[in-house]
């Protein structure tokens, strides 16, 4: 137990610190529009913001889906599932919490991919709010 406590702890680490520096170069980049948008009088509809806030969503998934294959790799490399489609699998069910299911994961593992879930979760919910105040941001310029 104590051995998936600590490849856990160091896999949440490891993801929040690449989390953050991923919110923090997305919100430069919002800090950069935010300042064309009002050197243009851009309003909050405009083509320019509505194309900026899909490239934020698409940066959003980009950054949640190299955090789900770090964890399929590491799933891959302690033998925990039998292949890499299995872990990248089983790495996005946990980590979104949408359907968590034991049968794919070496019993041995469990927590980590358990602690998956929570981890998960939590970067979601701080790139929901994330989110949220940019769009905010951006209706107001």
């Amino acid at each position: 137990m104590f051995v998936q406590l600590f490849v856990s702890t160091l896999s949440v680490l490891l993801t929040v610190v690449i989390h953050g520096a991923g919110l923090a170069l997305l919100g430069r980049s919002l800090r950069n529009e935010i300042q064309v948008e009002r050197a243009h009088h851009l309003a909050a509809m405009s083509t320019r913001t509505m194309l900026f806030t899909l490239a934020l969503v698409v940066g959003l998934f980009t950054l949640h889906g190299i955090e789900i294959w770090l964890y399929a790799f590491l799933f891959e490399a302690i033998g925990a599932v039998t292949d890499i489609e299995t872990a990248v699998y089983f790495s996005t069910i946990s980590y979104a919490g949408i359907g968590f299911d034991d049968r794919y994961i070496n019993p041995d593992w469990r927590l980590v991919a358990a602690i998956e879930g929570i981890n998960g979760l939590l970067l979601l919910g701080w790139s929901t709010a994330f989110f949220v105040t940019i769009v905010a941001r951006l209706g107001r310029t």
